[in-house]
């Protein structure tokens, strides 16, 4: 059963994964990098710092024994040189593994926008924004930060504690017995802090995605909320998720402040403990004060590394907690793989029985059954909420119906698979993205070998060429964010550019000609009709006119088709369709 579990009680949050799949994701990126490498390196840099607090015990028995200049300065050399050592090789570890955190990193993004990428319509449509951006932008530099520093530091503090360990026992294992009191006090400081801490930053995370949210629901309607003078309610939301998440935060730094007290107590512990012991060995001449020195400086060296490791649980949590974060999205199922079974006959649609609901809501389609025979144009009209966009969607393989199923060329589109599905179905709607950059390279989504002359080719289908060569660079003129600035019109025609170039057999537009407005419109129409040509076309019409040039027309009302017949049948029938024709046209 799979460790990734949706937060926050509803659907519209991104899944977090469990602790041993977030270490899966994570084991699996460090197999790839110089990891042993890395590990190496930085085991010799903490053999190498324990050098100088031997060579110091060592100094103080020799000088104990009246040792002349020249052995005090063979060993003040040997410090000096395992020093220089140490910092090279330090530095050199330190190098690699943020090396080998940020390929991890690097890797783990890429799955993550390549899932979310992949993700299907209807779920796109449940998740918030905030969650996802806060993923993609706040988790992402969190786990950055913490690879890129945090990492290293640790890594080093964890070697430098066992080896230093190590070396207080070669010393005289009773020294290192002494050393080890403070570890039940660490335990002990540990075991309070982090059951309370782990809670608090994954709601922190939480928080700051809903924080997130609500700063774009309001810039993105900014226009609205001024428009009805919303600003003071818009801004006491956004004050709100900002107290939540800052409370939150303080709620760790009082947390963490306290377990920083508890640290210091081990801290003086175990310090204590190791005099004391050598102490009492010197005076009973079973060890020396040298040994005895070298073991209080190694346990006072091990208070930096310590401190580390423990101090550094903050930073630790919270990359946990957004690495969990970035893991679940990047555990995320990918598209079902393209069956090996029989592909579509012809580009025929077949709906048969269909009715569908959102979750636990009442049906948005009830028992749809009609068929497309290939190349024909059948538009969908309807009141607003009859149905047609849900319609759209399950015909063309984006939302599964609860019940009933879809054949393209009598093949159910669930068989298919929805890669396969993807290449006999485009889907056009009103929303179309146009990218920063070469107008050409928009246009080459569709087909990314395309020639300039067949991308021409279909922006003339389109109806888009005679304004593409108006511009100053032509095809390969820059358009988007920060350059040509394209109307709605211009990018819809873009959009039935792709299409001709993709040459699907079966398009279906939703709303496709509704953002011109009045003025591009008949434009759009045209564009339509060209672009989808000798395709199986299910177009839902916003726009009566593109109805009356389909070859039949299917009319919803609350889910159920109520008449189906040509643009003259439906206007002598004097029924549904017939009424809204008349609003439309004001006759």
């Amino acid at each position: 059963m799979s460790e990734v579990s949706s937060a926050g009680g509803g659907h519209d949050l991104l899944p977090i994964a469990g602790a041993g799949q977030t270490w899966s994701v994570l084991w699996r990126g460090m197999r790839k990098g110089p990891t042993a490498l890395a590990g190496l390196v930085v085991t010799s840099a903490g053999a190498a710092g324990l050098v100088a607090p031997w060579a110091l015990g060592r100094l103080v028995d020799d000088l104990t024994a009246g040792a002349d200049r020249a052995s005090v300065l063979r060993i003040a050399i040997v410090i000096a040189g395992a020093a220089l050592l140490a910092g090279l090789l330090t530095a050199l570890g330190s190098m690699l593994v943020s090396r080998v955190g940020e390929a991890v990193l690097a890797r783990l993004r890429e799955q993550v926008v390549d899932r979310v990428l992949q993700l299907p319509s209807a779920t796109m449509e449940k998740v918030r924004t905030g969650d996802l951006l806060s993923r993609v932008g706040d988790d992402v530099s969190v786990v950055a930060n913490a690879i890129s520093s945090t990492g290293p530091l640790l890594l080093q503090a964890a070697v430098t504690v066992v080896l230093t360990g190590v070396g207080m026992f070669a010393l005289d294992w009773r020294l290192g017995l002494a050393g080890l009191l403070c570890v039940p006090v660490y335990l002990l400081a540990l075991k309070w802090y982090l059951p309370r801490s782990a809670p608090f930053y994954a709601s922190e995370r939480v928080a700051m995605g809903e924080r997130s949210q609500v700063l774009i629901a309001s810039m993105r309607g900014s226009a609205t909320v001024r428009a009805y003078r919303l600003e003071d309610e818009h801004l006491a939301r956004i004050d709100d998720r900002s107290r939540v998440a800052m409370d939150l935060s303080l709620g760790v730094f009082r947390l963490f402040s306290h377990f920083a007290s508890r640290i210091n107590h081990a801290e003086f512990v175990g310090l204590t403990a190791v005099l004391v012991t050598g102490f009492f060995l010197v005076r009973g001449d079973l060890t020396t004060v040298g040994a005895t020195t070298a073991a209080a400086l190694y346990f006072h060296r091990l208070f930096n590394p310590l401190g580390t490791l423990v101090m550094e649980f903050d930073q630790v949590q919270s990359a946990g907690a957004s690495l969990a974060r970035l893991a679940g999205v990047a555990e995320l199922p990918p598209p079902d793989a393209a069956s090996d079974g029989p592909g579509p006959w012809d580009s025929s649609i077949e709906v048969v029985g269909l009715s569908h609901r959102y979750d636990e809501g009442p049906l948005v389609l009830a028992d749809v059954a009609f068929r497309i025979e290939p190349g024909e144009r059948v538009a969908l009209v309807g009141a607003s909420g009859a149905g047609k966009t849900t319609l759209a969607a399950i015909v063309a393989g984006i939302l599964q119906p609860t019940q009933g199923s879809v054949l393209l060329g009598g093949v159910d589109v669930r068989t298919l698979g929805e890669v396969r599905t993807r290449s006999q179905v485009a889907l056009l709607s009103q929303e179309v993205h146009v990218f920063s950059g070469p107008l050409v390279e928009d246009v080459r989504l569709a087909k990314a070998s395309a020639t300039d002359a067949e991308v021409e080719a279909a922006l003339e289908v389109a109806g888009a060429l005679t304004w593409v060569r108006a511009l100053p660079e032509g095809l390969h003129s820059q358009v988007g964010e920060n350059a040509h600035q394209l109307t709605g019109a211009q990018a819809q025609q873009l959009a039935f550019a792709r299409l001709v170039l993709a040459d699907p057999p079966v398009a279906v537009l939703d709303e496709a000609t509704a953002e011109a407005g009045s003025a591009g419109a008949r434009e759009l129409e045209r564009a339509s009709a060209a672009a989808t040509e000798g395709r199986t076309t299910l177009i839902v019409a916003h726009r009566l006119t593109q109805a009356e040039q389909a070859d039949r027309i299917i009319v919803l009302d609350q889910g159920r088709i109520v008449e189906v017949g040509s643009h003259k049948e439906l206007l002598g029938r004097d029924g549904r369709y017939s009424h809204l024709w008349h609003s439309w046209t004001g006759t």
